[in-house]
């Protein structure tokens, strides 16, 4: 009896194994391209999102070149891998469909969904920026071939929030020697953040800093060049005025460090 229960939950166990592998989604199954593409929309409708990034995978290396289907077989590859969490295998198909195929109407949506797919990978300034500038490459590169894009102030909105991370990394490295005080080491990366991102929320304490830095090893010439910039940036900022004054000096006190 014994015997004939396990045999029976065997079975049961089999039946059940073989059911999940007849399920399994095989692209094999679609030699035609085209029901292919229709199976692989219907799996993205599903959020079967796996399935269908296989289906488009699929048909981006059997499409011709001049194939219609074959710009949106990129971009739902794209959406697909993103939806999954594939963020870099996302941004580098989003990428393909651009360097395949740039005079498509796709192509700087493309771009835009590229670079934010990298974006997505860089979240924290002091992690290896390397998303992050490929992020920034990406959007430059729609900026650059498609002017006329729609996703021009998307992109630009997004380049600055990323521009905002690189300089707040700068800041922090240069504000770490200036507690050490190595201040000549933190300068370069204070200067840095002013040359790249002037306009970044970053720029205004690395100006702060930079000025300390000058008055403590003494340079009294680049302190005073650097209030004149700071005074006319910053004419209501009273921290600035504090420290600069009304006039064309750089004689105030530095604060603690």
């Amino acid at each position: 009896m014994k015997s004939l229960i396990n045999r029976t939950a065997y079975l049961a166990l089999f039946s059940v194994a073989l059911s999940a592998c007849q399920k399994e989604f095989n692209t094999s199954l679609y030699p035609n391209t085209e029901d292919l593409f229709l199976v692989g929309v219907e799996q993205m409708q599903k959020k079967k999102w796996d399935n269908a990034a296989k289906a488009f995978d699929q048909l981006t290396r059997a499409l011709p070149a001049r194939d219609s289907l074959l710009p949106l077989a990129y971009f739902y590859l794209g959406q697909s891998q993103s939806k999954n969490g594939e963020h870099l295998l996302s941004a580098t198909s989003f990428y393909r469909l651009f360097e395949v195929l740039p005079e498509d109407s796709l192509a700087d949506d493309a771009l835009y969904l590229s670079g934010s797919e990298y974006a997505k990978m860089w979240k924290r300034p002091d992690l290896d920026p390397q998303y992050g500038q490929s992020a920034l490459n990406t959007l430059g590169t729609l900026m650059s071939y498609y002017p006329e894009s729609p996703f021009l102030e998307a992109a630009d909105s997004l380049t600055w929030v990323i521009e905002n991370k690189f300089a707040q990394k700068d800041f922090e490295t240069g504000y770490s020697y200036y507690r050490r005080r190595a201040y000549d080491s933190g300068i370069i990366y204070f200067l840095d953040v002013l040359k790249k991102y002037p306009d970044t929320r970053a720029a205004r304490d690395a100006s702060i800093y930079l000025l300390q830095s000058y008055q403590k090893i003494k340079y009294s010439a680049d302190a005073r060049d650097l209030c004149d910039n700071m005074r006319t940036k910053y004419p209501n900022d009273k921290e600035v005025m504090s420290k600069c004054g009304s006039g064309s000096s750089a004689e105030a006190s530095t604060p603690p460090t």
